[in-house]
This record gives C-alpha cells, sequence and structure tokens, in this order.
C-alpha cells in the first residue's frame, strides 16, 4: 500500500529535524558518554555494545547458569540436580558485567529511567532458549518494598517489565505481588542469609488474578536466585500455572557462598 502524501512529507520532515538536531546535539553513548558516528535505538557505541557479554550455551537447562566450557550440549547444573527449583525456567540477557553493570548501577543508584527502559527493549529483542516471552499471559516485576521505594522513586523491575509487555502485548501488573518485609539489602549477604532474608517476604494481595496464569517474573539481576524462587514459590502457592524468570543480567563467579 503506497503512503499517502502527507505522510511521506511528515515522514520527510521528521528525518530532517532528526538529522539536524544530531548535527548540533550529535549522538553519545549512553553507557561511555563517546560520541558516535550515528544514532541506533539502544544509544550504545560499538564498544560498550560489544561488552555486554550475551548468555548462550552450554546453560543450565532450568536456571540458565552458563557453564565455562564453550562447548557441549545444555544440561542440570548442581544446584538444580539437588534442588527442585520453585520457578519452570530462569534466562538472563547477559552477564553482570561492564556494559550491563553500568547500566544498572546507571538505573537504580543514579536514577537514569532511560536506561532501564533502553535495557528492557533490549532483554524484548532477544531470543531466549527454553523460553519464549509470547507463550506468557501475565508478566510481573519483583517488587520493592514501600519504604525502598520511597528511597529510589522507583521500581527498577517495573522499568524493564513495561518494556516487555510493550513489545508483546501481554498484560502486567504491578499490585499482585508484595513485599511485606523490609529486608536488608541481598548485595552484601551470602547464599545462606540471602535465602533467609527473603523467607516470607512476599505476599499475593489478589489470589484470583493469577489462578490458571502462566506468569513471567522480571527483576533486574539474578545473583543466587533466593529473590526469584521465593516470589516464585508463593505466586505458584497461590495457584499460578507457571512461573518463569526473566533478568536483565546473571551474576557468575562472584564472592557469593
Amino acid at each position: 500500500m503506497k503512503r499517502s502524501l502527507p505522510s511521506m512529507m511528515a515522514c520527510e520532515i521528521k528525518n530532517t529535524l532528526t538529522g539536524f538536531i544530531d548535527i548540533i546535539f550529535p549522538p553519545r553513548c549512553s553507557i561511555c558518554g563517546a560520541l558516535m558516528r550515528e544514532n541506533n535505538k539502544f544509544s550504545f557505541c560499538p564498544e560498550c555494545l560489544s561488552l555486554i557479554y550475551f548468555i548462550q550455551s552450554p546453560q543450565c537447562t532450568c536456571c540458565g547458569l552458563p557453564f565455562p566450557d564453550m562447548e557441549g550440549e545444555d544440561h542440570l547444573c548442581e544446584e538444580c540436580i539437588t534442588s527442585k527449583q520453585s520457578f519452570s525456567v530462569a534466562r538472563a540477557l547477559g552477564k553482570y558485567d561492564k556494559t550491563l553493570l553500568e547500566a544498572i548501577h546507571l538505573l537504580k543508584y543514579r536514577g537514569k529511567i532511560a536506561m532501564g527502559e533502553v535495557m528492557g527493549r533490549l532483554m524484548a529483542e532477544r531470543e531466549y532458549k527454553s523460553l519464549a516471552v509470547e507463550n506468557y499471559s501475565l508478566i510481573i516485576p519483583v517488587p520493592l518494598h514501600p519504604k525502598r521505594l520511597k528511597e529510589r522513586g522507583f521500581n527498577q523491575s517495573l522499568v524493564l517489565a513495561r518494556e516487555i509487555a510493550r513489545k508483546f502485548s501481554i498484560s502486567l501488573d504491578f499490585s499482585i505481588l508484595k513485599r511485606n518485609v523490609h529486608t536488608k539489602p541481598q548485595t552484601m549477604l551470602k547464599k545462606k542469609e540471602r535465602m533467609s532474608n527473603v523467607k516470607g517476604a512476599f505476599e499475593v494481595k489478589n489470589a484470583e488474578k493469577i489462578k490458571g496464569e502462566k506468569i513471567l517474573l522480571i527483576d533486574d539481576v539474578y545473583t543466587t536466585g533466593s529473590t526469584v524462587r521465593e516470589c516464585s514459590r508463593v505466586l505458584i502457592r497461590h495457584k499460578a500455572a507457571e512461573v518463569a524468570v526473566l533478568t536483565l543480567a546473571r551474576a557468575i563467579g562472584r564472592t557469593v557462598t
């Protein structure tokens, strides 16, 4: 179908204005601030884009942990063999290092919400083995406690989740799952401490809304999985049909025991 003359003119005007703005305000990388020859939809320079270490096979078929060997088939990791997970599958865009680490810090600690929107779109465009986003009926972000939400001013997981929900036209609900205990920050805790820290910290406000739903749980970083496991456990207990987990980054080889 041919576009109408007004539509073509509007498009040309938009492209002209964009080019003019790029001349006056040349595009810069949203991570390192370097000048870029041309803008792109993620606003990353080639170097910063190359420092996103996308997670690929071989990886754990359940929790998505990437294995150090670059060859071989996907298989269960030791933890998923010995312990049944409350989620069906967990996947992450990339390793919590370099560009993704910086992007998450800019979002969480410097309030760069636009960065979160870019990362959410990047998550939405990636394909994940054994996790097809379009197969889920409801997206839920991992919630913050009201006190921490007030301190930060936004929920970084919700920022990511909105972009994914928009891309796939999936319902998003951030009011069903609540964090009713103001826990210690997980960052400096060891694995066992993380598990006990979030035990009983979440509750479902309206169980009827999740009954029979296939839920995609969104968070920024998967470290030990304690938070997403507890959230998934609570959602499954309230009759969700399935809970899968998608995070922006996966912390690997960090000093968490």
